[in-house]
C-alpha cells in the first residue's frame, strides 16, 4: 500500500480566485515537476490562448497570477509527474464548458438571479420536522405531460402554472402544494455519462462525478457557456425556496467515475484513492474508492460542500455510500457546515458498496451514527420490515404478507433509538440512533423498486385496490414513525417503471430512457385518492409535535406499546402532553392482516384522523370502547 506524507495546505484560494484586476491560479500538485497554465477561448477546440508556466509555491501547490479580468475565459492545467505530462481540470474548478473539458473563470456575483442575496430560507429548527421528496431534476419535468416548457432543465423545476393534459398542476405547483418540506434532488453536479452536446441521447442518474464544484450543463438551457448552468441551478434554489420548499442535494464523494485519467489521479497520482496490497480498492462498487481519510481529500470534500451551502444556498446534504467515506471526515463537515449554517441537513447511506481497505470501525457505517451526531442514515431496517427485502423479488413485509413481524416494526416505528418495549435480541440487530433524527424512514427511493413496482412483483395476485391499500398502509407507518419521513417522487401517485416491450418493471433504472423514468403527471389524475392521502398524513405530522419527538428519553417516556393485539397488528399509544402536544393521547393502530380485526379502545372517547381510505389533521367521527379495524390499513385515533 503506497504511503503519502505530502504537505498540507491550508488556505481557502486553491482553484480561479477572481477579481476584475487580476485572477489567481493555485494548484496543489506536491510531486510535480512543473505546472503549466493553459488559457483557452471556448470550453472546447483548438483556441488556446495562451500558456503560462506556474511557480512553485507554499506546501506543494503551484500558483500563477493573471493580470486583467479573465471572466469568461476557460483554462486547464498541464502536469508533469514522473517524466510524464498530463492535462486535467481544475478540482476546485467552478465552471466549466461542455462536458466539463476545461474549467472556466467565473464571476459569480454576475450569475445571481434577482434577489437571490435576499433568500431568506431557513430550515425548519429540527430535522424530525422535515418531509422529504426525492427526485431526479429530469425526471421531474421531462415528460410531455408535465407542461413545462424547459423539460428536464434546472429551469423546468422554476415554471409557474404548469399542468398536465387534465390541467390539473404538475411540477413546482405541484410539490408546493403536497405538503413536503424539502425536495432531494439527485446529483446534480457535473457528471460524466450524459453527453452534454447530445443529451436527449443518453440517460443517467449522475452518479459519476466528474467536476465536484460545477453543476450539470445537461440540466441547463446552454452546455457551452460556463455561466449559464451556474444561474439557472440558483433560479431553481430561489424558486424553490419561494415557495417554502427546502433543497437538498444528493452528494457521490465515494468515488469518480474513472480513476486512471481522472482529473484528481493526474495532478497527484494515487494519493486521492485508497490502496492496499493488492491495488485500488473498490469500496464504492464502482471500480474505485475516494481516499477521503487523507487530509488534502479531506479538504477537498469539505470545501466543495462549503461551497454549494454558501453559493448555492442548499439546506442539506444527502451522502451517497456514507460508509465509503470515514467517521472523522463526516465530523468535520458537519463542523464546518454548521459553523456557517446551524440548520443544516446532513444524512446518508450508513453502507459501503464492495471491500475498502479502511478499518471498519473508522467508517461512517449505520452501526457507528451514535459517534457521529447530527447526521442522519437511510433506515433500511424500516424499509424492509414494511414491504420485504429489496434484494429479493419474492420477500414479503408486514404490508404484503410477511409474518412474525411485530417486534421488528416496533425497532422500526422507535426510530432506530433503544426503546424498553423492544426485543432486541430476538430482531438480531442493537439501536443504532443516538437520536429519533438520525433515522430517515423510508420504503422507496430512486434505487431498486418503486414501492408500486415491489408490491407487483412480490404480490402477483393482487388486485390494483389490495395494493393501494398496502401502498396506504406504508405511508402510514413511514409518517407516523419517530425519525424523518422520506418518500420517492410520485410514490404517492403509484409511480411506476415498466420496462419498455418486455415484461416487468425496471428495478435499477439509472442509465435507462426517459420513459421509464420521467414523472408521468397525468396519472395524477388517475389516483386523487392517493395522493390526499398522503396530503392527510403530512398534515398529520405537521398538527402533532408527538410524531417528531427529538430524543430518546422523550420518546420513551412517550411512547407505549400495546401489549393485547393480534398477530401481525402493533399498537401503541403516544402521550401528546408529554411531547408538547395538544391532545391528551393519540393512539396508532397497524393491521397488517388480509382480514378485519376488531380492537378493544382503551377508555374513552376517540376521534378517528386516519383510516383505510382518508387521512388529516382534523378528524371525524367519534367512537368509544371497540371498533374494527380494516384489513391492511392503519387506525390513527385522538382522545376527546
Amino acid at each position: 500500500m503506497q504511503k503519502f506524507d505530502y504537505e498540507v495546505y491550508t488556505g481557502n484560494d486553491l482553484g480561479a480566485v477572481y477579481s476584475p484586476k487580476m485572477t489567481r491560479f493555485k494548484v496543489w500538485a506536491p510531486e510535480a515537476e512543473s505546472v503549466k497554465l493553459n488559457l483557452y477561448k471556448q470550453g472546447e477546440g483548438d483556441n488556446l490562448i495562451e500558456q503560462h508556466i506556474m511557480k512553485k509555491s507554499a506546501n506543494g501547490t503551484y500558483v500563477f497570477e493573471k493580470q486583467g479580468d479573465c471572466n469568461g475565459i476557460y483554462y486547464t492545467y498541464t502536469v508533469v509527474n514522473h517524466g510524464e505530462e498530463q492535462e486535467a481540470v481544475d478540482p476546485y474548478t467552478k465552471a466549466a464548458g461542455v462536458n466539463g473539458q476545461r474549467g472556466m473563470v467565473i464571476n459569480l456575483a454576475k450569475t445571481n438571479p434577482q434577489c437571490f442575496e435576499l433568500d431568506g430560507y431557513r430550515n425548519p429548527e429540527h430535522i424530525t420536522d422535515a418531509i422529504i421528496y426525492e427526485g431526479s431534476v429530469r425526471d421531474f419535468t421531462m415528460d410531455e405531460s408535465s407542461g413545462v416548457f424547459h423539460n428536464g432543465k434546472f429551469l423546468g423545476l422554476t415554471e409557474a402554472n404548469t399542468t398536465n393534459h387534465f390541467g390539473e398542476a404538475t411540477a413546482l405547483d405541484y410539490i408546493s402544494g403536497l405538503g413536503v418540506t424539502h425536495v432531494q434532488i439527485l446529483p446534480a453536479f457535473d457528471f460524466e455519462t450524459v453527453d452534454e452536446k447530445n443529451q436527449k441521447a443518453q440517460y443517467n442518474w449522475g452518479y459519476d462525478p466528474d467536476n465536484y464544484n460545477v453543476p450539470e450543463g445537461s440540466y441547463a438551457v446552454s452546455p457551452y457557456d460556463g455561466a449559464v448552468r451556474i444561474q439557472e441551478m440558483k433560479q431553481m434554489v430561489l424558486a424553490l425556496h419561494s415557495r417554502g420548499i427546502g433543497v437538498i442535494m444528493d452528494v457521490v464523494f465515494n468515488h469518480t467515475y474513472r480513476r486512471d485519467d481522472s482529473n484528481l489521479q493526474k495532478i497527484v497520482p494515487g494519493y486521492y484513492y485508497r490502496s492496499d496490497e493488492t491495488g485500488y480498492t473498490n469500496g464504492s462498487g464502482c471500480g474505485n474508492e475516494v481516499a477521503s481519510d487523507r487530509p488534502m481529500v479531506q479538504k477537498l470534500i469539505v470545501d466543495s460542500l462549503i461551497y454549494w451551502a454558501k453559493e448555492y444556498h442548499i439546506d442539506g446534504f444527502r451522502f451517497d455510500l456514507m460508509g465509503v467515506l470515514d467517521i472523522d471526515t463526516m465530523n468535520v463537515i458537519a463542523e464546518r457546515l454548521k459553523e456557517i449554517r446551524p440548520d443544516i441537513y446532513l444524512y446518508g447511506e450508513g453502507w459501503n458498496g464492495g471491500p475498502s481497505s479502511l478499518a471498519e470501525e473508522k467508517r461512517a457505517f449505520k452501526a457507528s451514527a451514535k459517534k457521529m451526531p447530527g447526521i442522519g442514515m437511510f433506515n433500511d431496517d424500516i424499509r424492509d420490515t414494511i414491504k420485504g427485502s429489496v434484494f429479493y423479488d419474492d420477500h414479503l413485509g408486514f404490508v404484503n404478507g410477511g409474518t412474525h413481524l411485530e417486534n421488528a416494526l416496533r425497532y422500526g416505528i422507535t426510530g432506530a433509538v433503544a426503546h424498553p418495549q423492544v426485543d432486541y435480541d430476538a430482531y438480531g440487530s442493537r439501536p443504532w440512533a443516538k437520536e429519533p433524527g438520525q433515522s430517515i424512514n423510508y420504503v422507496s427511493c430512486h434505487d431498486n423498486y418503486t414501492l408500486w413496482d415491489k408490491l407487483s412483483v412480490s404480490c402477483p395476485e393482487a388486485s390494483e385496490e389490495k395494493k393501494k391499500a398496502m401502498n396506504r398502509l406504508c405511508a402510514a407507518i413511514v409518517f407516523t414513525s419517530q425519525g424523518v419521513p422520506f418518500i420517492q417522487a410520485g410514490e404517492e401517485f403509484l409511480r411506476s417503471k415498466p420496462l419498455p416491450e418486455k415484461k416487468g418493471f425496471a428495478e435499477n433504472s439509472y442509465n435507462m430512457p426517459d420513459a421509464v423514468n420521467s414523472i408521468k403527471w397525468d396519472n395524477i389524475h388517475e389516483y386523487p385518492d392517493m395522493i390526499a392521502y398522503y396530503k392527510g398524513l403530512m398534515a398529520l405530522r405537521k398538527a402533532h409535535p408527538v410524531f417528531r419527538m427529538q430524543s430518546e428519553a422523550e420518546m420513551t417516556q412517550n411512547l407505549c406499546f400495546l401489549s393485547d393485539t393480534p398477530e401481525n397488528v402493533v399498537a401503541y399509544l403516544l402521550k401528546g402532553k408529554g411531547a408538547d402536544d395538544t391532545p391528551e393521547n393519540i393512539l396508532v393502530i397497524f393491521n397488517g392482516n388480509d382480514e378485519e380485526i376488531l380492537y378493544n379502545l382503551p377508555e374513552g372517547k376517540w376521534k378517528i384522523l386516519v383510516d383505510d381510505k382518508t387521512a388529516g389533521a382534523d378528524g371525524k367521527k367519534n367512537i368509544s370502547e371497540k371498533t374494527d379495524v380494516e384489513p391492511l390499513s392503519a387506525l390513527v385515533l385522538e382522545k376527546e
